[in-house]
């Protein structure tokens, strides 16, 4: 089940300071979402309602359960996946914030972008105020546009009440923002959801159709933006989603490999060892046993 807001554009005002939301999604995560990261100014907020998973962050695995509430922010990388017996059910905001140049930012919007990656149980609430935001987008009553921003409003402060009350507390994790100069555009944003949610059909050509460009321009943005080329994300993105399917005990590396879009287990296993020089059955071992 998944509930999609892509296409909007929401713009509202903190303490002076503009945010824009272009995406808002509720989701059912049956498949793994490999690591990626975002750009500048980009914060993507998450709150699991129900079911269980792994978040690896940063080079560091967080357990995932009920009522956890995180926050990944500018080019903090990360990637998650659901155990499969008890599929996460996750509302995910994605909120783009410019700071202005040459002004001290208030306590709220300070403590709000110096905060990229913050994880922890709520304590406010978010669960409530995210069935009303969706409620508000699906049934459109009188006056829907100015709640929804008023929500987002509310959703920016209860974040920052949730960094205040759990500090010090062994779920408080947060690290300083280093600013980029280099602002995420759009095209950068079409990149990335591409390989982040399309993993298993990757395509130079459709990729290129997508950004209204050729293959050769395609590939140069690529390297432009990643110092990477197609092939080189492809695996990356490929390689990422196996190695959080492969947490998962009660998925066979058969039913990983058709995950991934490879045609045969042979095809998966030396994809595999090319990129992570041991095999699937062999990377499996050495993972830590989840709790």
């Amino acid at each position: 089940m998944k509930i999609a807001y892509s296409d909007i554009d929401i713009h509202f005002t903190i303490d002076g300071v503009p945010i824009q939301s272009t995406n808002i999604v509720f989701e059912e995560l049956t498949t793994a979402i490999p690591a990626h990261s975002h750009g500048s100014g980009c914060y993507e907020i998450h709150y699991i309602s129900a079911g269980q998973g792994d978040l690896l962050a940063d080079g560091q695995h967080y357990d995932i359960i009920p009522n956890t509430l995180y926050v990944t922010g500018p080019h903090v990388e990360h990637a998650q996946f659901s155990f499969s017996c008890s599929p996460m059910q996750e509302h995910c905001i994605c909120l783009q914030v410019k700071k202005p140049k040459g002004r001290a930012l208030s306590p709220l919007m300070d403590a709000f972008c110096s905060t990229p990656f913050w994880l922890g149980q709520d304590t406010q609430d978010v669960f409530t105020l995210m069935k009303q935001l969706f409620s508000e987008l699906s049934h459109h009553p009188i006056g829907y546009q100015d709640q929804i921003t008023l929500l987002l409003s509310q959703l920016v402060i209860y974040m920052v009440r949730n960094y205040q009350q759990a500090a010090g507390t062994p779920f408080q994790t947060a690290r300083q923002h280093t600013p980029d100069a280099n602002p995420i555009t759009h095209k950068s944003i079409i990149i990335e959801k591409y390989f982040l949610f399309e993993y298993q059909n990757l395509s130079l050509k459709e990729l290129a159709r997508r950004l209204s460009l050729s293959p050769r321009q395609t590939q140069r943005l690529l390297m432009t933006c990643y110092n990477k080329t197609f092939q080189e994300k492809k695996a990356e993105a490929r390689m990422s989603a196996a190695a959080i399917l492969l947490g998962d005990k009660n998925l066979s590396i058969s039913s990983v490999a058709d995950a991934l879009g490879y045609a045969t287990l042979e095809q998966f296993s030396t994809a595999f060892r090319k990129y992570y020089g041991k095999s699937p059955r062999e990377y499996r071992k050495a993972m830590p046993e989840t709790q």
